[in-house]
Order: C-alpha cells, then sequence, then structure tokens
C-alpha cells in the first residue's frame, strides 16, 4: 500500500463542503485516507496520480458516503430509567403529581449519586452503542444528574471513559447548572455558591470538562443566575451553551448571544430578538425534536425565523431519561423534517457540519474534506432522503472513525 493510504471509490459523496450547493454532493466520488485524515474527498477523475499508485483501493458499490453524524446534545450517562413516570403521565398525572411521587429529575438525581463510577459507564454502553449502529462518530455528553461537586465530576469521568472504551469521540459538557436539588430547594445563589461554581473550577482543573452549559427557565435558573456561570467558565477559558428558551421565554437565546454561545438549545419560544442576535453572534441553534414530541408540546420552534437571520440549524437527540429517551439520529432527522418542516438538506446538515459547528469542532470534522478526520459513513440508500424519510430502518453499510473500518452493521 502506498504510504499507508486507502482509496474509496465508486462513491457518491454528500461532502457538506459549505463551498458547494445543497449537501455538496459528487457524483462518483473518491475519498483518499491516510494516518487517520483526509487526503482528498472529490471526483474520482480529479484524484491525484501520486495518491492513486499502490494505495489500497475500497469499491464503495455506488454507495452515499456522508460525513459520520454527530450528536451534538446528550445527556447519555444517567442511571435506571423513568418508565413508571412515563406510565402516570399517560394515565393524566401532572408534572407536580410525578414529582410529588418521587419523579421527575430527582429520581435520576438519586440513581445517579446512588451509581459507582463503573455503574454509570455500564449502564450507559447501551445506548451509546445503539447510536454507534447508526454512524454515529462524535457524541457530546453533558453531567447534571449529580448535582454535587463529587457526582458532577464522576459523570464527567464516566463520560470520558465511554470514548476509551468504544470508537467515538466524545466531547464533555459541565451542566452542573441544570436543576435545584432538593436539600438546596428555594436557595438557588448558595446552591450556585457551594456546588455548581467549585464543581466548575474543579471539573476544568482536572481536564473533565470541553464546554459548559446551564438550564434557563423558571423552573431551573434565571438568566441572572446563569450569566453568573457563564462568567466564570469565560474566566476559565470554557465555550458555553444553553438549554434555552424551551418551556417559555426568558430571552435565554440573547443571554446566549451575548456570551458567543456555541449553541442555544430547544427554543420553542424563541423571539425575533433572541433569533437576530444569535444571527449575529454565530450561535448554533440546536433543534431537539425529541423531547418536543415525548412531552406533546405544542409550540415548535420559530424555524422560518431562524433562517431568515441565518442561524445554522443542527439536530440532536437529546437523550435522557425523563424528557427524550432517544438514541437514533436517523429518527431525529425524520422528527426533524416532520414535526418542524426541515428540509432534507437541513436535517442531513443538522446531523453532521452544523452539529460539528456547535461542538465547536467544524475545523475537524463534519465535512468531508482535506485536511479533516475521517470520520465517514457509507449507507445502502439510493439519494439522501431516504436518511430523513424512513423509520425504525438503519441502512448503515460500515462506519470509519479516524479511519478506522468495522464499526457498521454490515462489518460487525
Amino acid at each position: 500500500m502506498a504510504d499507508g493510504i486507502s482509496i474509496w471509490t465508486n462513491a457518491r459523496l454528500a461532502t457538506l463542503d459549505p463551498r458547494l450547493p445543497g449537501l455538496g454532493t459528487v457524483e462518483d466520488g473518491a475519498l483518499a485516507v491516510r494516518d487517520g485524515r483526509i487526503l482528498f474527498a472529490g471526483l474520482r477523475a480529479d484524484l491525484p496520480a501520486a495518491l492513486a499508485a499502490g494505495a489500497e483501493s475500497i469499491d464503495c458499490g455506488g454507495r452515499l458516503i456522508t460525513p459520520g453524524l454527530v450528536d451534538c446534545h446528550t445527556h447519555l450517562v444517567h442511571a435506571g430509567n423513568r418508565a413508571a413516570e412515563f406510565r402516570m403521565r399517560l394515565s393524566g398525572a401532572t408534572y407536580e403529581e410525578i414529582a410529588k411521587a418521587g419523579g421527575g429529575i430527582v429520581s435520576s438525581v438519586a440513581n445517579v449519586r446512588a451509581a459507582s463510577e463503573d455503574d454509570l459507564v455500564r449502564e450507559s454502553l447501551p445506548r451509546l452503542d445503539a447510536l454507534i449502529g447508526e454512524g454515529v462518530t462524535t457524541i457530546e455528553i453533558k453531567s447534571g444528574y449529580g448535582l454535587t461537586v463529587a457526582d458532577e465530576a464522576k459523570m464527567l469521568r464516566a463520560a470520558r471513559r465511554l470514548g476509551e472504551v468504544r470508537p467515538v469521540s466524545v466531547t464533555t459538557t459541565y451542566l452542573g447548572a441544570h436543576a435545584v436539588p432538593a436539600e438546596y430547594r428555594g436557595r438557588n445563589g448558595d446552591f450556585l455558591d457551594e456546588i455548581v461554581l467549585p464543581g466548575l473550577a474543579a471539573a476544568h482543573a482536572d481536564g473533565l470538562a470541553d464546554a459548559v452549559d446551564g438550564f434557563c427557565e423558571g423552573i431551573a435558573f434565571s438568566p441572572e443566575e446563569i450569566a453568573r456561570v457563564f462568567d466564570a467558565a469565560s474566566a476559565l477559558g470554557l465555550p458555553v451553551k444553553l438549554h434555552a428558551d424551551q418551556l417559555s421565554n426568558l430571552s435565554g437565546g440573547a443571554l446566549a448571544a451575548r456570551y458567543g454561545a456555541l449553541s442555544a438549545d430547544h427554543l420553542e419560544y424563541l423571539d425575533a430578538a433572541g433569533a437576530a442576535a444569535m444571527g449575529a453572534a454565530g450561535t448554533v441553534a440546536v433543534l431537539l425534536p425529541g423531547a418536543y414530541y415525548f412531552l406533546r408540546e405544542k409550540t415548535a420552534p420559530p424555524v422560518a425565523r431562524l433562517r431568515e437571520q441565518g442561524v445554522a440549524i443542527a439536530l440532536a437527540t437529546d437523550n435522557n431519561p425523563g424528557t427524550s429517551p432517544l438514541t437514533s439520529l436517523l429518527l431525529t432527522m425524520n422528527m426533524g423534517a416532520t414535526l418542524f418542516g426541515l428540509t432534507v438538506e437541513e436535517c442531513v446538515a443538522g446531523v453532521t457540519r452544523e452539529a460539528a459547528r456547535a461542538l465547536g469542532r467544524l475545523g475537524e470534522i463534519g465535512t468531508l474534506e482535506a485536511g479533516k478526520s475521517a470520520d465517514f459513513a457509507l449507507w445502502d440508500v439510493g439519494e439522501p432522503a431516504e436518511l430523513v424519510y424512513r423509520m425504525g430502518f438503519n441502512p448503515l453499510h460500515a462506519r470509519v472513525w479516524k479511519g478506522r473500518r468495522g464499526a457498521g452493521l454490515g462489518e460487525r
């Protein structure tokens, strides 16, 4: 093999190269890979002869190749489940009734606190494997169910370990400002002073956090309280993102934009000023149709407003035990199209290029371009629309992560 180069030919490439129209589709394309990086992505006729000479040749059988999928918003590391409260909700129980019965986030916090780091890794692996089996090569994982300094760190360590035991890139987000635990009820300021901010400093010192998140909502933290967390993150040089405007309009999108946030997520109640601020700041809108569907919400994110303001749109599973127990980015794309009116191009870009942008990693992943990590997926489909159109069907043929083959259904 010439200098360890592999050439993937007889493929249709959806490069997602922003310099090309649509999905950057290249018919009769070729990829050249060496040492886990893309050397060439484009027309096979344009492949430099020096790369092809003596290289390993892999015939893709006319299949579609996309960048590896990116799940840019998850709470994948958690313990237990909340199926019992799901049953209660189906019987008509309100959120308050479920909480009084010991459900809600209090249940997840209790489960995480009782679990060891090994327990969290073991319970999270099946969820991660489901996503990997659909072509995911990068995943973001948040803390937020420990709500003590030690338990938040435990969640982040478990998330890091998942990236050590599986062929997937993991980015970690510190979400200490997710909810106020029972022992701090009515004392948000004390919780920030005694747990969230010290926990953030500790996570940063231990190299456990790639970003910082918060939940800006009436049932969680006010904009002023989130600003304290973001000020601390900025002082540490950590990028921020925000659960914003999901249940009400607290101008969370505008707050995220003011801090130059990587993303603002959910956004069902985002107003015009917030969308404009996000567009000006380059803050990505991460839409989470799984939670919208699971909670039977009626107010959808203002997609037309986001388009008008030039806001990049990403999609993610929001995998979590209470409001989106979803482990399929393929189904997420279908939901994005069906529930939110996104186009095929927006959906595919939303789980590749724009999801990478939402993690601040677009320079490394998210498109098929020379110099980037060789993360891509081969699909048994005739056109990209099939990835969005089908429900409960996985057409993944093979998955490649950092140039390593063998993580897809067709090669297990």
